[in-house]
């Protein structure tokens, strides 16, 4: 099933498990905490209607549960 060339836009700011992983867990934690921001503000602009890009509602919200698995998966090995 292929849908067409991948656009540029849709490869910025995507994060990769495996450098989640890699990452220290303050640098995870600060992460989240900037994504759960950036979507606070996009959720603003969609509700005002000043929001272009709907697409990254979508993939900032699948970056925090990304990121909330990795983080769960660290705690619980420990």
């Amino acid at each position: 099933m292929n849908r067409g060339p991948v656009k540029a836009k849709q490869l910025v700011g995507a994060l990769k498990a495996a450098d989640v992983r890699k990452a220290s867990p303050e640098d995870r934690l600060r992460k989240l905490a900037e994504l759960r921001i950036e979507l606070l503000k996009l959720r603003l602009q969609a509700g005002v209607g000043t929001l272009k890009d709907t697409a990254r509602i979508r993939s900032v919200k699948r970056d925090i549960a990304r990121l909330q698995t990795v983080i769960r998966e660290s705690s619980r090995e420990a």
